[in-house]
């Protein structure tokens, strides 16, 4: 099953999902002052306008982020004119019919136009995660007495990203028209489960944060998207993505891009296999890795020594110390 993460609370689904561009003038009803920028982004992500929203809660009855918010959460309304529509299939004893909610909406339609879009590959290669945990071992103690949060495999694997996006740009660009956008930053995407889906909070300037900062961000960033309480401009902006499905026990899945990002890696379950090293056979904990990319921008060499520089910074983390 594919792994896809989301973005805003109109998308990050089983992967996700960033949001679009917002028009350049605030959308405003007829006979109101212009809503605020970030309203008027998050309106036009979710392809909504302000009169389906609603009277807004703020200032002169202005459209905020949280009526928009709150609006995507309810349960779409009917059609109008359900004539128009194709018949309903008869329900069945033990089924049921649910309204999608607006997030949900979103969700699908923007994985639909992922996979529309880009021209979307895999590739797949396998870490062995002994350094990793041997590493974590010797240090969580200390590291979450100093500062206060657990060492966790992900932060080893954002820094391994970074490193592996300052060679290979391509991978954290995205296509604007005929235009390619490279970009000399790192703004990282991480999928986290939520109560109405998979979203995707952006991690971002994570090319300056060390171990610490990005653990303690990640650990914020899966509360509040348990409470519901990711704020609308978290959830979009990034330029690359992790998922990790190993957590829900996943050992091999093809992510779905998060357009209009070029690139996203899927984490999977650390199982141990028989492994050949130095000529014998070890039991040795592997996890399978595969990097989703947009073929139209990223080349199949880029994209498989992408994923290979990734393996050798997790299978020897003192290049992630050196940055070597």
């Amino acid at each position: 099953t594919p792994t896809a993460p989301t973005p805003a609370p109109q998308t990050p689904a089983a992967p996700h999902v960033e949001a679009a561009r917002a028009p350049s003038g605030p959308v405003s009803r007829p006979g109101e002052l212009p809503n605020g920028p970030a309203a008027t982004k998050a309106m036009a992500d979710a392809g909504i306008t302000a009169a389906q929203v609603g009277a807004g809660s703020g200032k002169d009855g202005r459209v905020t982020k949280g009526d928009v918010l709150a609006f995507l959460s309810k349960p779409a309304a009917a059609p109008a004119a359900p004539a128009a529509k194709a018949p309903a299939r008869a329900l069945e004893t033990g089924e049921e019919r649910v309204k999608m909610t607006r997030l949900r909406q979103t969700i699908a339609r923007r994985l639909k136009e992922a996979q529309n879009t880009a021209a979307m590959l895999t590739t797949f290669n396998e870490v062995d995660m002994g350094a990793v945990m041997a590493l974590r071992n010797e240090y969580k103690d200390v590291f979450e007495k100093r500062h206060g949060v657990k060492l966790g495999f992900m932060s080893f694997f954002v820094k391994a990203c970074v490193a592996a996006l300052k060679e290979y740009p391509a991978v954290n660009a995205e296509i604007e028209g005929d235009e390619i956008i490279y970009k000399h930053f790192v703004h990282m995407g991480i999928a986290v489960g939520g109560p109405s889906g998979l979203v995707v909070p952006v991690l971002r300037n994570a090319d300056t944060l060390g171990f610490a900062q990005i653990e303690k961000s990640i650990g914020d960033f899966g509360k509040r998207a348990r409470d519901g309480a990711l704020k609308l401009e978290e959830l979009t902006g990034g330029s690359f993505t992790i998922t990790n499905g190993g957590i829900y026990g996943s050992l091999m899945s093809t992510p779905i891009l998060n357009p209009p990002q070029s690139g996203i890696l899927g984490m999977h379950k650390i199982q141990e296999r028989p492994m050949v090293v130095g000529g014998k056979i070890e039991a040795r904990p592997m996890m399978y890795l595969a990097l989703s990319y947009d073929h139209r921008i990223v080349d199949g060499k880029e994209a498989v020594s992408f994923l290979v520089r990734v393996k050798e910074a997790i299978e020897d983390p003192r290049r992630l110390m050196l940055d070597v």
